[in-house]
């Protein structure tokens, strides 16, 4: 299968949905894109492709280092998983989280190279950037997949939200990947990015996460 320029054209478009697609489909669209900076949601046949704003990038790759050097700072296992694509033909759904880490469940992907989410785990934490809108709801996909903990950051809060066994997320308080956390306390360094030197907030948070109990 090859695709048209018309089908190519969509690909360097901002944002674009497609209805009724096949999952076939799907999985050659993922091959063509390869690792440009492209996101394909895929639920039931709805599929939709998005060229994240640079705002985007640059708050998902905010909170990245932090979740990064927070792990680092506390001798915690992680694997981060970026937006590595997620799917499942069985349940036709798939996307790419803006971010993604495997931390309790760290030693049981630590040496595969491909993960088949029918055997393997789902991440534990995944990242959602909610800045711009999308077509596609995206919270019932990580629910399908599993991811039991997602933080969505909409440009002025980090939010988290758990998964229940009803297969819905609700709003929390506190994380249940990092018990240690505050997430109030996140989110304050979080938004001094908006007006402070990136390095003096990635040093005040180093020393901020270290003195936590």
């Amino acid at each position: 299968m090859t695709l048209s320029s018309a089908q190519n054209s969509l690909i360097d478009q901002q944002h674009i949905v497609l209805d009724d697609m096949s999952w076939e489909f799907y999985e050659h669209l993922l091959n063509e894109v390869g690792d440009r900076p492209i996101r394909i949601t895929y639920d039931s046949g709805n599929l939709e492709i998005m060229a994240p704003l640079n705002i985007h990038e640059f708050w998902k790759k905010r909170i990245g280092q932090l979740v990064e050097l927070m792990c680092l700072e506390r001798d915690i296992k992680i694997i981060p998983g970026g937006s590595t694509t997620f799917k499942r033909e069985d349940k036709e759904k798939g996307l790419e989280p803006d971010e993604c880490y495997y931390v309790q469940q760290a030693d049981a992907i630590r040496f595969k190279d491909d993960l088949d989410l029918t055997v393997d785990p789902a991440p534990d934490l995944a990242v959602e950037i909610d800045i711009t809108s999308r077509s596609i709801e995206r919270q019932p996909i990580y629910a399908a997949l599993g991811v039991p903990e997602l933080w969505r950051f909409d440009g002025k809060r980090l939010n988290v939200l758990t998964l229940g066994t009803d297969g819905r997320y609700m709003p929390q308080d506190n994380s249940g990947v990092f018990p240690f956390l505050s997430i109030g306390g996140f989110n304050e360094f979080l938004m001094r990015f908006a007006n402070e030197e990136h390095n003096i907030v990635v040093r005040a948070f180093r020393d901020w996460v270290v003195g936590l109990p």
